[in-house]
């Protein structure tokens, strides 16, 4: 009796506790409460207010049984404010053919029989057709049958924009075949089978049930505007059609193959502003970036983000020695140095010398193995590391620019053999002449994260040795270190690729895209001589540039340009007609798989820096 007791006691005072606990919850600020509304107003059969906005539905009650096209994508690509809730019921297909049949029967019977007038009998002749169609589909085709809601609910702070809106979707939806009606008197379960809480009233579904079959429901499909959203990208522009915002992590190795990237258009159309906006906007993320600059559009841009400038000219201070053997050339697991540089130097080479044989470059190698051996370099790594007597080092210490040979050097070598003296005279302007700038020991120290390589003084013809100069030079740098992520912009890339460049050159660039990705770099290709870059063997490099991009930019292009695109992309018939017409500062974007035209955008400050107001 005593334990029953003492159990009874226990038990009120858990029940005690319990209301307690209740009563602390009953003052407490949930979740709820703050995704509720202050107020919701239910007495207009028009719309309903929420919190000053007003919301209207509209049900489509009916459209074409055969649909080629996506039936909500003019919805979708307006920059309307609007829900959609589509839903979908699958029939029991044996119990369909069955309750067909009947019918077809039965309706069969009616049009035999000549009681009814005119009107009937078109209207029974159309259900009895209609009725052996779907039945044959599900027959033979082995297609489903499907009831269909589809509900679009809008909203505005205002109710004559309010109003707007509403004639403007019906008129849209109309254009494509479909019927609509509002929701009078069904707001309230219209606004809340627009919400993500998967209900469809039965008050619904008596008015905007449809029929459909499974080829019928592809037409419905609601995700066909592309948006690029990458959850760690930079801000690049708004997507024209749907006014969403594009991010883009090119970076990002799960979604794209490489973070290459291509950007195509004529002048003025805005591909240096936007070449300028990345450079911003990643300097900001601390990646490393180096430029190579030849009309001089980059200057002001370094400058305003403490930079280093590295100019090349006549009227330079700034030396790059072409013959210096860099110590971040190649991996540490790695050998070869003298070979990694050789076969570099014979593709600088073959832009002075012009295109030369099999033969001339066999004799030209064994004059730069020659050269480099007069400076104790071998094909022996530890040749290029100094011994220094009476000093004990715990890492060896790589020679510097001043241990290496420079172009007088070999200059003096090709003088002393017959064979290589028609080389010699060709070196003349580099040693003695207007080039002579390119004969000396590279005299600058490049520890920053963003270098400006201005070669614009070099003029048009010899543009491309300097080019050649810091691509080697930056390659050298990408390759240092391969969790480091860095990139290397190629502007008026043609000139190293195209018709006025040779294959060695071209090889080297096209390596410099498809295997940059390896040391978490990104190789930026920019021209806007589309027709150039596909001119040395019979397009081969252009295209593989274009391929070893996973996004590719085009601003607005010429007639003539759009036909040498089409061949090597994968242009559709309305592309090719947005590219032409795009507006200064738009572009087609091609991100990975998807295709979307955006519109760049910048803050004041950003235009304000890169225009250096």
């Amino acid at each position: 009796m005593k334990n029953l007791i003492k159990k009874i006691k226990n038990n009120k005072k858990e029940k005690n506790k319990k209301i307690e606990k209740l009563d602390f919850l009953e003052g407490s600020f949930s979740d709820k409460d703050y995704l509720a509304p202050s107020y919701i107003n239910l007495s207009n059969p028009k719309y309903i207010e929420i919190d000053n906005n007003y919301y209207a539905s509209l049900l489509i009650i009916n459209y074409f049984r055969e649909q080629t096209d996506l039936i909500l994508k003019s919805i979708i690509d307006t920059n309307i404010d609007v829900n959609i809730s589509i839903f979908y019921e699958k029939q029991d297909t044996y119990k369909a053919i069955r309750e067909l049949t009947y019918h077809i029967g039965n309706v069969g019977v009616d049009i035999k029989s000549n009681n009814q007038n005119r009107q009937d009998i078109e209207i029974a002749t159309f259900t009895y057709n209609d009725a052996k169609y779907i039945r044959k589909e599900l027959q033979i085709n082995n297609e489903d049958l499907y009831y269909l809601y589809i509900y679009i609910n809008t909203y505005s702070q205002d109710l004559k924009d309010l109003e707007y809106i509403l004639n403007k979707i019906e008129g849209i939806i109309q254009s494509k075949g479909m019927q609509t009606r509002r929701a009078y008197f069904r707001q309230e379960p219209a606004f809340r089978a627009c919400l993500p809480l998967m209900e469809n009233n039965k008050l619904l579904k008596e008015v905007s049930k449809r029929n459909v079959l499974t080829s019928g429901i592809v037409s419905t499909y609601p995700f066909i505007s592309s948006a690029i959203f990458d959850e760690d990208g930079i801000f690049v522009g708004t997507n024209i059609y749907n006014n969403s915002l594009v991010f883009i992590d090119r970076y990002n190795t799960d979604k794209y193959k490489n973070a290459n990237m291509c950007i195509f258009g004529t002048s003025g159309a805005g591909k240096s502003f936007y070449t300028k906006l990345l450079i911003l906007r990643y300097r900001l993320l601390g990646i490393e970036q180096y430029i190579i600059d030849p009309e001089r559009e980059y200057n002001n841009l370094c400058k305003n983000l403490n930079g280093t400038l590295l100019k090349i000219g006549p009227g330079s201070d700034t030396y790059i020695n072409v013959f210096d053997i860099r110590e971040e050339s190649i991996e540490d697991d790695e050998q070869g140095y003298l070979a990694n540089k050789i076969s570099k130097l014979i593709g600088f080479f073959n832009l002075i010398f012009g295109k030369i044989n099999e033969e001339e470059k066999a004799i030209l190698e064994e004059k730069l193995i020659e050269l480099y051996k007069l400076k104790g370099i071998t094909f022996d790594d530890k040749t290029l590391y100094k011994t220094e007597e009476n000093k004990i080092t715990i890492k060896p210490i790589f020679k510097e620019s001043k241990d290496m040979p420079i172009l007088e050097d070999f200059y003096n070598l090709l003088d002393k053999d017959e064979k290589t003296r028609v080389f010699k005279i060709k070196l003349i302007p580099f040693i003695k002449g207007s080039l002579k700038f390119f004969n000396n020991y590279t005299n600058v120290e490049l520890n920053n994260k963003l270098i400006v390589a201005d070669v614009y003084e070099l003029g048009e013809e010899n543009l491309k040795y300097g080019m050649y100069l810091f691509t080697d030079l930056f390659w050298d740098k990408i390759k240092k270190d391969r969790k480091i992520k860095k990139a290397i912009y190629l502007d008026e890339i043609w000139r190293l690729i195209g018709v006025t460049s040779n294959k060695d050159v071209a090889s080297f660039i096209y390596k410099i895209f498809k295997t940059i990705r390896k040391y978490g770099g990104s190789g930026i290709a920019i021209t806007q001589d589309i027709s150039d870059i596909f001119s040395l063997e019979e397009g081969t490099y252009g295209k593989s540039i274009l391929n070893n991009s996973s996004i590719k930019t085009f601003f607005s292009l010429e007639e003539e340009n759009i036909k040498i695109l089409e061949q090597y992309t994968n242009l559709s018939e309305k592309e090719k007609v947005e590219i032409k017409s795009l507006k200064r500062g738009e572009c087609l974007m091609f991100v990975g798989d998807e295709h979307i035209l955006n519109r760049i955008d910048s803050a004041d400050y950003e235009r304000e820096i890169i225009e250096n107001n």
